[in-house]
C-alpha cells in the first residue's frame, strides 16, 4: 500500500462515527442535569417551593413523578394551611392529599368551608395534633362535636380556637374543653346558641391566659362577665355584640 492509499484509509477511519458503547455512563455528555438534582432539603424546598402558593404547588405536583415527590416532601414541612372560604369543586380531594402529607402543621384555617366533614377533618387533626397551635373552624356547618375530640384531648399546644357560628357546638364540648385546654389565649364562640351560662362560668374560671375573647350573640350574662373579670386578668379584647342579657353592671 502506497503512502497516499494509507493516508486515505486513515482519513476514512477518522470519519466513521465513534463507538461509545464502552464510554463511562458518568461522562459529561451522557448525564443530564435537572432541577431535581439540586439539594431538596437545603435549596429546593426552603428557597424555591416556599415561595409558591398552595395552588401552584398542586399544579407543579402534576408535572412528573419527581415533582410529585418533591411537593409532598415540601408539604410534610409545611407549617400553615389556609383554605378559608375555598369551596371549589375539587378542594376536598386536595385536602385529602394535605391530610396525608402534612405532619408539622401549626396553623390550620378552614373557616367557611362548607365541604368540610368529620371524615376529612379527623385525619388532618390526627396527623398534626402534637404541634397544632391555631385551629379556625368558623362557619363550618357540616362537622360535628366528634371532630373536636382530638383538638380537645390531644392538642396540648393549642393557643387559638375559633368556632364562630358552629351551631353543632354543644355545652358538653365546652365542658370537655374546660377539662383539657387551660392554655388558650384566644377563643371565638360567638353565635353559638347552645352554650349556656353554667358551662361558661366553669369555662372562664380556667382560662387565666386568655387575651382575646369573642362571645357575640351568646347567652352570656353579667355573672359570667364578673367571672371573666376575676379570672381572665390578661384580657385585651372582648366582643359582646348582640349579648342582650348583660347590663351596665356587667360591663363595668
Amino acid at each position: 500500500m502506497s503512502n497516499v492509499e494509507a493516508e486515505e484509509m486513515h482519513l476514512m477511519e477518522m470519519a466513521l462515527p465513534m463507538d461509545t458503547s464502552n464510554e463511562s455512563p458518568t461522562s459529561e455528555f451522557s448525564s443530564v442535569v435537572t432541577i431535581f438534582d439540586l439539594c431538596w432539603e437545603d435549596i429546593l424546598i426552603p428557597k424555591v417551593l416556599s415561595l409558591l402558593s398552595l395552588k401552584e404547588l398542586f399544579t407543579f405536583r402534576t408535572c412528573s413523578r419527581s415533582a410529585k415527590r418533591l411537593v409532598e416532601a415540601a408539604l410534610e414541612r409545611c407549617k400553615e394551611v389556609n383554605l378559608s372560604g375555598n369551596n371549589s369543586t375539587t378542594i376536598n380531594l386536595a385536602f385529602s392529599v394535605l391530610s396525608t402529607c402534612c405532619k408539622h402543621l401549626e396553623n390550620l384555617h378552614l373557616a367557611r368551608c362548607r365541604w368540610l366533614k368529620d371524615e376529612l377533618l379527623l385525619p388532618m387533626l390526627a396527623g398534626n395534633k402534637r404541634v397544632l397551635k391555631v385551629v379556625n373552624l368558623n362557619e363550618c356547618p357540616h362537622i360535628s362535636p366528634m371532630a373536636l375530640q382530638p383538638i380537645i384531648v390531644d392538642c396540648k399546644n393549642l393557643k387559638v380556637l375559633k368556632l364562630s357560628k358552629c351551631q353543632w357546638l354543644t355545652a358538653g364540648a365546652i365542658d370537655a374543653l374546660t377539662l383539657h385546654q387551660n392554655n388558650l389565649e384566644e377563643i371565638d364562640i360567638s353565635h353559638c346558641p347552645a352554650i349556656g351560662e353554667r358551662c361558661l362560668l366553669i369555662f372562664f374560671r380556667k382560662l387565666n391566659k386568655l387575651t382575646i375573647l369573642s362571645v357575640a350573640n351568646t347567652a352570656i350574662t353579667d355573672q359570667v362577665l364578673v367571672m371573666i373579670s376575676n379570672c381572665c386578668r390578661l384580657l385585651e379584647h372582648i366582643n359582646l355584640v348582640g349579648c342582650t342579657a348583660i347590663s351596665d353592671y356587667g360591663i363595668m
